[in-house]
């Protein structure tokens, strides 16, 4: 995967080489015990910069897996390339507690 992109209060916002499974689960535990959580992701275009957003109970929150191209696929099954790309600066979620 290249990247989950996160709509949050109206923002967009990505988290790159993110399990998305994990990331549900994260958010989900978040929403499940009551206690918020800050997940750090990736805000901006060209170069992201890193933002904090806030995870919990009656905080809406939309996930969007964004799939690597096909040819960065390829590459990366085959070894003939590294599949990376400008969100790999920050290529993957910190969860931190609260």
């Amino acid at each position: 995967m290249k990247r989950v992109d996160i709509l949050y209060a109206g923002s967009h916002y990505s988290v790159g080489q993110e399990d998305l499974e994990a990331l549900k689960r994260e958010i989900l535990n978040a929403t499940r015990d009551g206690q918020p959580r800050w997940l750090t992701v990736n805000h901006g275009e060209g170069r992201p910069q890193k933002a904090e957003i806030l995870i919990g109970p009656g905080i809406p929150i939309a996930l969007m897996p964004v799939p690597a191209p096909e040819s960065e696929r390829f590459d990366d099954e085959h070894g003939n390339g590294n599949g990376r790309d400008h969100y790999d600066d920050f290529d993957t979620a910190t969860h931190t507690d609260s």
